[in-house]
Protein backbone atom coordinates (compact mmCIF):
# COMPACT_ATOMS: atom_id res chain seq x y z
CA UNK A 1 0.00 0.00 0.00
CA UNK A 2 1.04 3.59 -0.94
CA UNK A 3 2.96 5.46 2.58
CA UNK A 4 1.32 8.99 2.57
CA UNK A 5 2.76 11.90 4.31
CA UNK A 6 1.02 13.80 7.37
CA UNK A 7 0.86 16.94 4.06
CA UNK A 8 -1.46 14.97 1.38
CA UNK A 9 -3.24 16.42 -1.13
CA UNK A 10 -4.99 13.55 -3.62
CA UNK A 11 -4.62 16.42 -7.11
CA UNK A 12 -0.71 16.35 -6.42
CA UNK A 13 -0.78 12.74 -6.03
CA UNK A 14 -3.36 12.26 -9.30
CA UNK A 15 -2.06 14.85 -11.09
CA UNK A 16 1.26 16.52 -10.38
CA UNK A 17 3.38 13.12 -9.88
CA UNK A 18 2.89 12.15 -13.14
CA UNK A 19 5.39 14.79 -14.78
CA UNK A 20 7.66 14.40 -11.76
CA UNK A 21 8.36 10.28 -12.84
CA UNK A 22 8.80 11.01 -16.60
CA UNK A 23 4.57 10.92 -17.92
CA UNK A 24 4.20 14.26 -18.69
CA UNK A 25 3.61 13.30 -22.72
CA UNK A 26 1.59 10.41 -22.29
CA UNK A 27 -1.49 10.44 -22.90
CA UNK A 28 -3.94 10.46 -19.52
CA UNK A 29 -7.59 11.49 -21.38
CA UNK A 30 -8.67 10.04 -24.70
CA UNK A 31 -12.25 11.40 -25.59
CA UNK A 32 -13.15 10.90 -29.34
CA UNK A 33 -9.98 12.37 -31.65
CA UNK A 34 -8.76 14.68 -28.76
CA UNK A 35 -5.75 13.61 -27.22
CA UNK A 36 -4.85 14.90 -23.44
CA UNK A 37 -1.46 13.89 -21.69
CA UNK A 38 -0.53 14.59 -18.32
CA UNK A 39 1.52 17.68 -18.82
CA UNK A 40 -2.11 19.20 -20.64
CA UNK A 41 -3.86 17.70 -17.57
CA UNK A 42 -1.83 19.30 -14.75
CA UNK A 43 -2.08 22.89 -16.49
CA UNK A 44 -5.98 22.73 -17.15
CA UNK A 45 -6.39 21.62 -12.85
CA UNK A 46 -3.98 24.61 -12.19
CA UNK A 47 -5.74 27.52 -14.42
CA UNK A 48 -8.94 25.72 -12.65
CA UNK A 49 -8.13 25.88 -9.42
CA UNK A 50 -6.73 28.77 -9.59
CA UNK A 51 -9.39 30.69 -11.06
CA UNK A 52 -12.03 29.13 -8.14
CA UNK A 53 -9.94 30.45 -5.89
CA UNK A 54 -8.54 33.86 -7.15
CA UNK A 55 -11.29 34.98 -9.63
CA UNK A 56 -14.72 33.21 -7.60
CA UNK A 57 -13.37 33.40 -3.75
CA UNK A 58 -13.51 29.56 -3.30
CA UNK A 59 -12.35 28.98 -0.22
CA UNK A 60 -10.82 25.55 1.55
CA UNK A 61 -13.18 23.27 2.19
CA UNK A 62 -16.43 25.16 0.38
CA UNK A 63 -17.96 23.03 -2.16
CA UNK A 64 -18.20 23.40 -5.38
CA UNK A 65 -21.30 20.73 -7.26
CA UNK A 66 -20.12 19.15 -10.60
CA UNK A 67 -23.24 18.82 -13.00
CA UNK A 68 -21.58 17.58 -16.29
CA UNK A 69 -21.01 14.73 -18.27
CA UNK A 70 -18.19 12.86 -19.47
CA UNK A 71 -16.06 15.15 -20.60
CA UNK A 72 -12.35 16.65 -19.44
CA UNK A 73 -13.71 19.60 -18.13
CA UNK A 74 -15.23 17.58 -15.32
CA UNK A 75 -11.81 15.56 -14.52
CA UNK A 76 -9.84 19.17 -14.34
CA UNK A 77 -12.32 21.00 -12.23
CA UNK A 78 -12.56 17.87 -9.39
CA UNK A 79 -8.96 18.08 -9.40
CA UNK A 80 -8.65 21.82 -9.81
CA UNK A 81 -10.71 21.96 -6.63
CA UNK A 82 -9.22 19.61 -4.03
CA UNK A 83 -5.76 21.17 -5.15
CA UNK A 84 -6.86 24.25 -3.64
CA UNK A 85 -8.55 22.52 -0.63
CA UNK A 86 -12.23 22.55 -1.74
CA UNK A 87 -14.15 20.04 -1.95
CA UNK A 88 -15.99 19.13 -5.43
CA UNK A 89 -19.20 17.01 -5.26
CA UNK A 90 -19.52 14.89 -9.20
CA UNK A 91 -23.68 15.10 -9.22
CA UNK A 92 -26.31 12.94 -11.24
CA UNK A 93 -26.75 13.54 -14.45
CA UNK A 94 -30.24 12.38 -14.58
CA UNK A 95 -31.71 13.60 -11.55
CA UNK A 96 -35.31 15.80 -11.26
CA UNK A 97 -35.29 19.31 -10.51
CA UNK A 98 -36.57 19.04 -7.30
CA UNK A 99 -33.60 16.22 -6.30
CA UNK A 100 -31.20 19.38 -7.59
CA UNK A 101 -32.78 21.67 -5.43
CA UNK A 102 -32.63 19.58 -2.05
CA UNK A 103 -28.58 19.13 -3.14
CA UNK A 104 -28.01 22.83 -3.73
CA UNK A 105 -29.87 23.51 -0.09
CA UNK A 106 -28.05 20.83 1.65
CA UNK A 107 -24.41 21.38 0.21
CA UNK A 108 -24.39 25.03 0.75
CA UNK A 109 -22.21 24.63 -2.28
CA UNK A 110 -20.77 28.54 -3.54
CA UNK A 111 -20.33 27.25 -7.34
CA UNK A 112 -22.06 24.85 -9.45
CA UNK A 113 -20.01 24.26 -12.85
CA UNK A 114 -22.32 22.39 -15.31
CA UNK A 115 -22.72 21.06 -18.92
CA UNK A 116 -24.83 23.91 -20.78
CA UNK A 117 -27.30 20.79 -21.86
CA UNK A 118 -28.15 20.30 -18.41
CA UNK A 119 -29.24 23.96 -17.50
CA UNK A 120 -32.49 23.74 -18.03
CA UNK A 121 -33.06 21.16 -15.99
CA UNK A 122 -31.26 22.82 -12.93
CA UNK A 123 -32.08 26.50 -13.59
CA UNK A 124 -35.05 27.02 -10.91
CA UNK A 125 -33.29 24.86 -8.38
CA UNK A 126 -30.38 27.50 -8.92
CA UNK A 127 -32.40 30.40 -9.33
CA UNK A 128 -33.89 29.30 -5.64
CA UNK A 129 -30.70 28.59 -3.69
CA UNK A 130 -29.24 31.21 -1.55
CA UNK A 131 -26.12 30.00 -1.35
CA UNK A 132 -24.70 29.52 -4.88
CA UNK A 133 -23.01 32.83 -5.99
CA UNK A 134 -21.33 31.75 -9.27
CA UNK A 135 -22.59 29.50 -12.35
CA UNK A 136 -19.82 28.07 -15.02
CA UNK A 137 -20.93 26.41 -17.83
CA UNK A 138 -19.17 23.99 -20.02
CA UNK A 139 -19.89 23.77 -23.51
CA UNK A 140 -21.57 25.85 -26.38
CA UNK A 141 -24.89 25.74 -25.54
CA UNK A 142 -26.68 28.78 -24.83
CA UNK A 143 -27.86 30.28 -21.49
CA UNK A 144 -28.54 32.90 -19.94
CA UNK A 145 -26.67 32.43 -16.66
CA UNK A 146 -23.46 32.09 -15.43
CA UNK A 147 -19.97 32.71 -16.35
CA UNK A 148 -18.14 30.44 -20.00
CA UNK A 149 -15.28 27.70 -18.58
CA UNK A 150 -13.23 28.59 -20.82
CA UNK A 151 -13.38 32.33 -19.84
CA UNK A 152 -12.67 31.30 -16.25
CA UNK A 153 -9.83 29.38 -16.80
CA UNK A 154 -8.41 31.49 -19.36
CA UNK A 155 -8.40 33.81 -16.04
CA UNK A 156 -6.17 31.36 -14.17
CA UNK A 157 -2.35 30.30 -13.83
CA UNK A 158 -0.82 28.16 -15.32
CA UNK A 159 1.03 26.93 -12.23
CA UNK A 160 -0.60 26.36 -8.78
CA UNK A 161 0.95 25.37 -5.25
CA UNK A 162 -1.18 22.58 -3.91
CA UNK A 163 -3.39 23.75 -0.44
CA UNK A 164 -1.32 21.66 2.57
CA UNK A 165 -3.96 19.26 3.30
CA UNK A 166 -3.57 16.18 5.01
CA UNK A 167 -4.82 12.26 4.21
CA UNK A 168 -7.95 12.49 6.52
CA UNK A 169 -9.12 16.60 5.54
CA UNK A 170 -11.94 16.45 3.30
CA UNK A 171 -11.46 16.22 -0.47
CA UNK A 172 -14.99 15.65 -2.18
CA UNK A 173 -18.60 14.22 -1.55
CA UNK A 174 -20.44 11.51 -3.16
CA UNK A 175 -24.60 11.66 -2.94
CA UNK A 176 -25.90 8.18 -2.72
CA UNK A 177 -28.50 7.06 -5.24
CA UNK A 178 -31.49 7.97 -2.94
CA UNK A 179 -33.64 5.04 -4.46
CA UNK A 180 -35.92 4.96 -1.33
CA UNK A 181 -35.66 8.14 -0.08
CA UNK A 182 -33.63 11.61 0.02
CA UNK A 183 -29.73 11.12 -1.21
CA UNK A 184 -27.03 11.56 1.41
CA UNK A 185 -23.92 12.90 0.87
CA UNK A 186 -20.96 10.73 1.52
CA UNK A 187 -18.05 12.79 3.25
CA UNK A 188 -14.66 11.33 1.28
CA UNK A 189 -11.37 12.10 2.57
CA UNK A 190 -7.85 12.75 0.76
CA UNK A 191 -6.77 9.47 1.30
CA UNK A 192 -9.62 7.14 0.30
CA UNK A 193 -8.59 7.07 -3.86
CA UNK A 194 -5.60 6.01 -3.05
CA UNK A 195 -6.79 3.02 -0.82
CA UNK A 196 -8.95 2.19 -3.88
CA UNK A 197 -6.87 2.30 -6.46
CA UNK A 198 -3.88 0.68 -4.51
CA UNK A 199 -6.35 -2.14 -3.48
CA UNK A 200 -8.81 -2.93 -6.13
CA UNK A 201 -6.87 -1.28 -9.85
CA UNK A 202 -3.63 -2.21 -8.57
CA UNK A 203 -4.32 -5.24 -6.49
CA UNK A 204 -7.17 -7.14 -8.62
CA UNK A 205 -6.45 -5.58 -11.79
CA UNK A 206 -2.70 -5.20 -11.92
CA UNK A 207 -3.41 -1.65 -13.55
CA UNK A 208 -0.24 -0.41 -15.10
CA UNK A 209 0.40 2.60 -17.21
CA UNK A 210 0.27 0.55 -20.68
CA UNK A 211 -3.67 0.18 -19.37
CA UNK A 212 -6.86 1.64 -21.26
CA UNK A 213 -10.05 2.31 -19.29
CA UNK A 214 -13.35 2.56 -20.80
CA UNK A 215 -16.53 2.71 -18.52
CA UNK A 216 -19.79 2.40 -19.17
CA UNK A 217 -20.68 3.44 -15.32
CA UNK A 218 -20.66 7.37 -15.68
CA UNK A 219 -18.24 9.86 -14.07
CA UNK A 220 -20.54 10.78 -11.23
CA UNK A 221 -20.95 7.14 -9.76
CA UNK A 222 -18.31 6.24 -7.29
CA UNK A 223 -18.06 3.48 -9.77
CA UNK A 224 -17.23 5.45 -12.64
CA UNK A 225 -15.37 7.98 -10.79
CA UNK A 226 -12.40 5.04 -10.16
CA UNK A 227 -12.78 3.50 -13.45
CA UNK A 228 -12.43 6.71 -15.72
CA UNK A 229 -10.46 8.93 -13.45
CA UNK A 230 -8.36 7.68 -10.36
CA UNK A 231 -8.06 4.50 -11.43
CA UNK A 232 -6.14 4.76 -14.70
CA UNK A 233 -4.09 8.33 -12.97
CA UNK A 234 -3.05 6.45 -10.24
CA UNK A 235 -0.21 4.82 -12.44
CA UNK A 236 -0.07 6.67 -15.60
CA UNK A 237 -2.16 4.99 -17.80
CA UNK A 238 -5.18 6.21 -20.02
CA UNK A 239 -8.81 7.10 -19.53
CA UNK A 240 -10.98 6.89 -22.50
CA UNK A 241 -14.06 9.25 -22.14
CA UNK A 242 -17.74 9.51 -23.50
CA UNK A 243 -20.01 12.03 -22.41
CA UNK A 244 -23.21 10.59 -24.55
CA UNK A 245 -25.38 7.87 -24.28
CA UNK A 246 -24.47 3.70 -23.42
CA UNK A 247 -26.83 1.93 -26.23
CA UNK A 248 -25.17 -1.36 -26.79
CA UNK A 249 -24.02 -0.50 -30.72
CA UNK A 250 -22.35 2.52 -30.01
CA UNK A 251 -20.63 1.00 -26.76
CA UNK A 252 -19.43 -1.64 -29.08
CA UNK A 253 -18.26 0.75 -31.73
CA UNK A 254 -16.30 2.59 -28.97
CA UNK A 255 -14.83 -0.46 -28.40
CA UNK A 256 -13.42 -1.13 -31.38
CA UNK A 257 -12.53 2.30 -31.69
CA UNK A 258 -10.62 3.01 -28.77
CA UNK A 259 -9.45 -0.81 -27.88
CA UNK A 260 -9.34 -0.40 -24.14
CA UNK A 261 -7.58 -3.09 -21.88
CA UNK A 262 -10.05 -2.38 -18.85
CA UNK A 263 -13.65 -2.09 -19.61
CA UNK A 264 -16.12 -1.75 -16.84
CA UNK A 265 -19.88 -2.17 -16.94
CA UNK A 266 -22.38 -2.97 -15.04
CA UNK A 267 -24.80 -6.43 -14.84
CA UNK A 268 -27.89 -4.74 -16.97
CA UNK A 269 -25.90 -3.17 -19.83
CA UNK A 270 -23.72 -6.52 -20.15
CA UNK A 271 -27.18 -7.98 -20.82
CA UNK A 272 -28.55 -5.30 -23.51
CA UNK A 273 -24.66 -5.86 -24.71
CA UNK A 274 -25.77 -9.54 -25.46
CA UNK A 275 -28.91 -8.96 -26.67
CA UNK A 276 -27.49 -7.08 -29.34
CA UNK A 277 -26.35 -8.64 -32.46
CA UNK A 278 -24.51 -7.68 -35.48
CA UNK A 279 -26.01 -8.37 -39.16
CA UNK A 280 -23.22 -9.57 -40.99
CA UNK A 281 -19.81 -9.99 -38.34
CA UNK A 282 -19.10 -10.52 -34.20
CA UNK A 283 -17.49 -7.47 -32.57
CA UNK A 284 -14.02 -7.45 -32.26
CA UNK A 285 -13.40 -6.98 -27.68
CA UNK A 286 -10.23 -8.67 -28.48
CA UNK A 287 -8.11 -5.80 -26.58
CA UNK A 288 -9.79 -6.08 -23.32
CA UNK A 289 -8.12 -8.08 -21.09
CA UNK A 290 -10.71 -7.89 -17.96
CA UNK A 291 -14.13 -6.52 -17.85
CA UNK A 292 -15.37 -5.66 -14.42
CA UNK A 293 -19.25 -5.48 -13.35
CA UNK A 294 -20.91 -4.00 -10.30
CA UNK A 295 -23.70 -2.55 -9.24
CA UNK A 296 -25.33 -5.40 -8.52
CA UNK A 297 -24.92 -9.30 -8.69
CA UNK A 298 -24.10 -10.75 -12.43
CA UNK A 299 -25.64 -13.79 -13.23
CA UNK A 300 -23.99 -17.04 -13.90
CA UNK A 301 -25.54 -17.13 -17.08
CA UNK A 302 -24.49 -13.59 -18.57
CA UNK A 303 -21.25 -14.17 -16.76
CA UNK A 304 -21.41 -17.46 -19.22
CA UNK A 305 -22.54 -16.47 -22.29
CA UNK A 306 -20.02 -13.16 -22.53
CA UNK A 307 -17.30 -15.41 -21.99
CA UNK A 308 -18.79 -17.61 -24.54
CA UNK A 309 -18.99 -15.12 -27.38
CA UNK A 310 -16.03 -13.00 -26.61
CA UNK A 311 -13.66 -15.02 -24.91
CA UNK A 312 -13.88 -12.32 -21.91
CA UNK A 313 -14.50 -13.36 -18.54
CA UNK A 314 -15.90 -10.35 -16.16
CA UNK A 315 -14.75 -9.81 -12.58
CA UNK A 316 -17.68 -9.28 -11.05
CA UNK A 317 -17.70 -7.64 -7.32
CA UNK A 318 -19.68 -5.30 -4.85
CA UNK A 319 -18.67 -2.08 -3.67
CA UNK A 320 -20.56 1.27 -2.42
CA UNK A 321 -20.53 5.01 -2.28
CA UNK A 322 -19.80 5.13 1.27
CA UNK A 323 -16.57 2.29 0.58
CA UNK A 324 -15.87 4.19 -2.56
CA UNK A 325 -14.99 1.37 -4.98
CA UNK A 326 -15.51 -2.64 -4.87
CA UNK A 327 -14.35 -4.06 -1.27
CA UNK A 328 -15.33 -7.81 -2.42
CA UNK A 329 -14.70 -9.34 -5.89
CA UNK A 330 -14.12 -12.47 -8.23
CA UNK A 331 -10.24 -12.32 -9.07
CA UNK A 332 -8.24 -13.60 -11.70
CA UNK A 333 -7.57 -17.12 -11.69
CA UNK A 334 -10.14 -17.59 -8.95
CA UNK A 335 -13.52 -16.61 -10.09
CA UNK A 336 -16.81 -18.48 -9.16
CA UNK A 337 -19.39 -17.11 -11.26
CA UNK A 338 -22.55 -15.85 -9.76
CA UNK A 339 -20.87 -15.20 -6.59
CA UNK A 340 -19.37 -11.43 -5.24
CA UNK A 341 -15.96 -13.34 -4.79
CA UNK A 342 -13.99 -12.88 -2.07
CA UNK A 343 -12.42 -9.76 -0.28
CA UNK A 344 -10.46 -7.50 -1.98
CA UNK A 345 -7.11 -6.95 0.24
CA UNK A 346 -7.17 -4.46 2.76
CA UNK A 347 -10.97 -4.92 3.04
CA UNK A 348 -12.51 -7.04 5.83
CA UNK A 349 -15.81 -8.53 6.07
CA UNK A 350 -17.95 -10.29 8.23
CA UNK A 351 -21.67 -11.73 8.38
CA UNK A 352 -24.13 -11.05 11.07
CA UNK A 353 -27.06 -11.93 12.01
CA UNK A 354 -30.03 -8.97 13.41
CA UNK A 355 -28.33 -9.25 16.62
CA UNK A 356 -25.15 -8.92 15.47
CA UNK A 357 -23.96 -11.94 16.23
CA UNK A 358 -21.89 -13.97 13.25
CA UNK A 359 -23.56 -16.75 11.37
CA UNK A 360 -22.50 -19.98 10.22
CA UNK A 361 -21.22 -20.98 7.11
CA UNK A 362 -24.21 -21.23 4.41
CA UNK A 363 -26.31 -18.96 6.62
CA UNK A 364 -27.70 -15.12 5.21
CA UNK A 365 -26.59 -12.85 7.12
CA UNK A 366 -26.35 -8.52 7.06
CA UNK A 367 -22.70 -7.71 5.29
CA UNK A 368 -20.26 -5.72 7.48
CA UNK A 369 -17.18 -4.26 6.01
CA UNK A 370 -14.01 -2.90 7.28
CA UNK A 371 -11.63 -1.07 5.30
CA UNK A 372 -9.87 2.84 5.25
CA UNK A 373 -11.67 4.09 2.04
CA UNK A 374 -14.62 4.13 4.08
CA UNK A 375 -16.35 7.63 4.20
CA UNK A 376 -16.22 9.37 7.07
CA UNK A 377 -19.73 10.19 7.89
CA UNK A 378 -22.96 11.67 5.91
CA UNK A 379 -23.31 15.44 5.48
CA UNK A 380 -26.27 17.11 7.90
CA UNK A 381 -27.34 13.01 8.68
CA UNK A 382 -26.17 12.53 12.32
CA UNK A 383 -28.31 9.74 13.01
CA UNK A 384 -28.20 7.98 10.24
CA UNK A 385 -24.24 8.22 10.17
CA UNK A 386 -24.57 6.40 13.78
CA UNK A 387 -27.11 3.98 12.30
CA UNK A 388 -24.75 2.63 9.65
CA UNK A 389 -20.86 3.45 10.42
CA UNK A 390 -20.18 1.65 13.99
CA UNK A 391 -16.44 1.98 14.42
CA UNK A 392 -14.27 0.80 12.08
CA UNK A 393 -17.02 -1.10 10.53
CA UNK A 394 -20.13 -0.09 7.93
CA UNK A 395 -22.99 -2.12 7.34
CA UNK A 396 -23.84 -2.16 3.90
CA UNK A 397 -27.48 -2.99 3.62
CA UNK A 398 -26.70 -5.95 1.63
CA UNK A 399 -27.81 -9.60 2.84
CA UNK A 400 -25.13 -12.59 2.04
CA UNK A 401 -23.92 -16.02 2.27
CA UNK A 402 -20.28 -17.21 2.56
CA UNK A 403 -19.53 -20.82 1.07
CA UNK A 404 -17.29 -23.40 2.54
CA UNK A 405 -14.29 -21.89 0.35
CA UNK A 406 -14.77 -18.29 2.08
CA UNK A 407 -16.71 -16.79 -1.30
CA UNK A 408 -19.67 -13.98 -0.63
CA UNK A 409 -22.52 -14.66 -2.07
CA UNK A 410 -25.54 -12.45 -2.52
CA UNK A 411 -28.89 -12.53 -1.10
CA UNK A 412 -30.41 -9.56 -1.78
CA UNK A 413 -30.92 -5.85 0.65
CA UNK A 414 -31.91 -6.10 3.88
CA UNK A 415 -35.44 -4.50 2.58
CA UNK A 416 -35.86 -6.86 -0.60
CA UNK A 417 -35.39 -10.43 1.35
CA UNK A 418 -38.63 -12.04 1.33
CA UNK A 419 -39.55 -14.75 4.18
CA UNK A 420 -41.99 -17.52 2.84
CA UNK A 421 -42.73 -19.85 4.77
CA UNK A 422 -40.75 -18.90 7.93
CA UNK A 423 -37.36 -19.25 5.39
CA UNK A 424 -35.67 -16.30 3.44
CA UNK A 425 -35.65 -16.19 -0.38
CA UNK A 426 -33.25 -14.34 -1.66
CA UNK A 427 -35.52 -12.26 -5.12
CA UNK A 428 -31.69 -12.44 -6.87
CA UNK A 429 -31.49 -16.29 -6.49
CA UNK A 430 -34.90 -16.13 -8.46
CA UNK A 431 -33.81 -13.29 -10.52
CA UNK A 432 -30.51 -15.30 -11.89
CA UNK A 433 -32.39 -18.65 -12.43
CA UNK A 434 -35.16 -16.57 -14.39
CA UNK A 435 -32.33 -15.46 -16.84
CA UNK A 436 -30.73 -18.71 -17.42
CA UNK A 437 -34.15 -19.64 -19.88
CA UNK A 438 -33.83 -18.46 -23.33
CA UNK A 439 -36.81 -16.63 -24.29
CA UNK A 440 -35.99 -14.28 -20.94
CA UNK A 441 -34.14 -10.78 -21.15
CA UNK A 442 -34.64 -9.41 -17.74
CA UNK A 443 -36.44 -10.47 -14.67
CA UNK A 444 -36.81 -8.72 -11.30
CA UNK A 445 -38.86 -10.54 -7.98
CA UNK A 446 -40.53 -8.42 -5.19
CA UNK A 447 -43.05 -10.30 -2.64
CA UNK A 448 -47.08 -10.17 -2.80
CA UNK A 449 -49.38 -10.84 -0.25
CA UNK A 450 -51.57 -14.07 -1.09
CA UNK A 451 -55.04 -14.38 -0.80
CA UNK A 452 -54.07 -15.52 3.50
CA UNK A 453 -52.00 -11.84 3.18
CA UNK A 454 -48.51 -14.04 3.15
CA UNK A 455 -46.01 -12.69 1.28
CA UNK A 456 -45.26 -15.03 -2.01
CA UNK A 457 -42.53 -14.41 -4.59
CA UNK A 458 -44.10 -12.56 -8.33
CA UNK A 459 -41.25 -12.49 -10.91
CA UNK A 460 -41.67 -9.43 -13.20
CA UNK A 461 -40.44 -10.71 -16.54
CA UNK A 462 -39.13 -8.99 -19.76
CA UNK A 463 -38.82 -11.05 -22.84
CA UNK A 464 -36.33 -11.18 -25.39
CA UNK A 465 -37.39 -9.15 -28.55
CA UNK A 466 -39.81 -11.31 -30.67
CA UNK A 467 -41.06 -13.51 -27.91
CA UNK A 468 -45.12 -12.92 -27.50
CA UNK A 469 -46.41 -12.96 -23.92
CA UNK A 470 -49.16 -15.72 -22.79
CA UNK A 471 -50.34 -17.78 -19.79
CA UNK A 472 -48.82 -20.38 -21.39
CA UNK A 473 -45.57 -19.17 -21.42
CA UNK A 474 -46.04 -17.82 -17.85
CA UNK A 475 -46.87 -21.02 -16.41
CA UNK A 476 -43.83 -22.81 -18.53
CA UNK A 477 -41.20 -20.02 -16.69
CA UNK A 478 -42.95 -20.71 -12.84
CA UNK A 479 -42.35 -24.61 -14.23
CA UNK A 480 -38.63 -24.11 -15.39
CA UNK A 481 -38.04 -21.90 -12.13
CA UNK A 482 -39.46 -25.23 -10.06
CA UNK A 483 -37.28 -27.42 -11.73
CA UNK A 484 -34.14 -25.59 -10.22
CA UNK A 485 -34.66 -24.50 -7.13
CA UNK A 486 -36.80 -25.50 -3.72
CA UNK A 487 -40.66 -25.16 -3.78
CA UNK A 488 -41.35 -22.18 -1.67
CA UNK A 489 -38.91 -20.44 -4.15
CA UNK A 490 -40.72 -20.67 -7.20
CA UNK A 491 -42.67 -17.46 -8.23
CA UNK A 492 -46.60 -17.85 -7.49
CA UNK A 493 -47.11 -15.32 -10.42
CA UNK A 494 -44.91 -13.98 -13.92
CA UNK A 495 -46.16 -10.83 -14.78
CA UNK A 496 -44.81 -9.43 -18.38
CA UNK A 497 -43.58 -6.09 -18.67
CA UNK A 498 -41.53 -3.91 -21.02
CA UNK A 499 -39.45 -2.61 -18.96
CA UNK A 500 -37.97 -3.21 -15.38
CA UNK A 501 -37.65 0.11 -13.13
CA UNK A 502 -34.12 0.89 -12.89
CA UNK A 503 -31.87 3.32 -11.05
CA UNK A 504 -29.57 5.12 -13.29
CA UNK A 505 -27.08 2.99 -12.39
CA UNK A 506 -29.01 -0.11 -13.67
CA UNK A 507 -30.18 -1.35 -10.32
CA UNK A 508 -33.46 -2.92 -10.30
CA UNK A 509 -35.97 -0.99 -8.24
CA UNK A 510 -37.56 -3.62 -6.46
CA UNK A 511 -39.35 -0.81 -4.18
CA UNK A 512 -40.93 0.03 -6.80
CA UNK A 513 -42.03 -3.37 -8.12
CA UNK A 514 -43.11 -4.29 -4.09
CA UNK A 515 -45.40 -0.89 -5.13
CA UNK A 516 -46.90 -2.59 -7.48
CA UNK A 517 -47.23 -5.84 -6.54
CA UNK A 518 -48.76 -4.40 -3.52
CA UNK A 519 -51.37 -2.30 -5.53
CA UNK A 520 -52.09 -5.60 -8.00
CA UNK A 521 -52.99 -8.00 -5.09
CA UNK A 522 -55.35 -5.27 -3.37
Amino acid sequence: MTTLSDRFNAAAYFVDRHLDEGRGNSVAIEVGDHRITYREMLEHVNRVGSALRDELGVRPEERVVLLTLDVPEMIYTFFGAIKIGAVPIPTNTLWTADDYRYVLRDSGARVIVLSGSLWARVADAVRDSSAIRHVVIVGEEESHAGIRFDTLVGRGQATLAAEPTSPDAPAFWLYSSGSTGRPKACVHLQHDMVICADAYARGVLGIGERDRCFSVAKLFFAYGLGNSMYFPFAVGATSILWPGPVAPQLVYELIERHRPTLFFSVPTHYAMMLAHQAQDREFDLASIRWAVSAGEALPPAIFSRFRERFGVEILDGIGSTEVLHIFISNQPGRIRAGSSGLPVSGYEARLVDDDGAPVATGEIGNLLIRGDSTCAFYWNRHEQTKDTIAGHWIRTGDKYYQDEDGYFWFAGRSDDMLKVGGIWVSPAELEHTMLEHPLVQGCGVAGRPDRDALIKPIAYVVLKAGVTPSPGLAADLQQFARERLAEYKRPRWVTFIDALPTTATGKIQRYKLRERALTESL
